[in-house]
């Protein structure tokens, strides 16, 4: 497990389209077909990285709490499956189903849309608005497995309840810290 920081994005920026499977459903999702009312939230994420399995509970509140809100939660994993089957798409589909995550787990098989987001290390967190710029890529909060400091979403649900009050997110953001993303030998 190498520890890894998020690739510095600008704000503002347009959400890239992509269109991947659903573990979960098995339909084939785009960006338009999961884009929230009010704000998108993509989290690169995998089944067997301790960062993410730390935060699980805090990711799955976190949707529970502001969907009904016009704000949409969608997961990818692009680990490459091959070198780590526990993060394949028959896994995912059983992790969703067990980390109670009642919003699509796509995979990235081609690792295509990891690269086009700059996504390094899972969890990697980013926010967008209701016309899809970027307004936050940063951390969920200051917790990290073994530092005693609890999971709370504070950073995410911060940028998400200035959303919500239509006010801008701060743009003081702190990178997320997880393992690096399993690269294929040829990516």
């Amino acid at each position: 497990m190498a520890r890894t920081e998020s690739n510095l994005m600008p704000l503002g920026i347009s959400a890239p389209n992509f269109s991947l499977p659903d573990t979960r459903s098995d339909e084939m999702l785009s960006l338009l077909d999961i884009q929230g009312e009010l704000a998108t939230v993509i989290m690169f994420i995998c089944n067997h990285c301790p960062y993410v399995k730390h935060i699980k509970s805090e990711i799955a509140r976190l949707a529970n709490d502001y969907q009904s809100r016009g704000i949409s939660f969608v997961a990818i994993s692009s680990n490459d499956a091959t070198q780590y089957p526990a993060d394949g798409p028959d896994k995912m589909k059983e992790i969703a189903k067990k980390w109670k995550f009642d919003f699509p787990y796509l995979y990235d098989k081609s690792q295509e849309v990891a690269q086009v987001y700059k996504a390094a290390c899972t969890p990697d967190i980013y926010v967008f608005d209701d016309s899809l710029k970027l307004v936050y890529h940063g951390q969920l909060d200051d917790s990290r497995p073994k530092n005693d400091i609890p999971v709370t979403g504070r950073d995410v649900r911060a940028a998400l309840d200035a959303l919500i009050a239509g006010v801008e997110v701060n743009k003081d953001q702190t990178p997320s810290v997880g393992c690096n993303i399993k690269w294929k030998e040829n990516s």
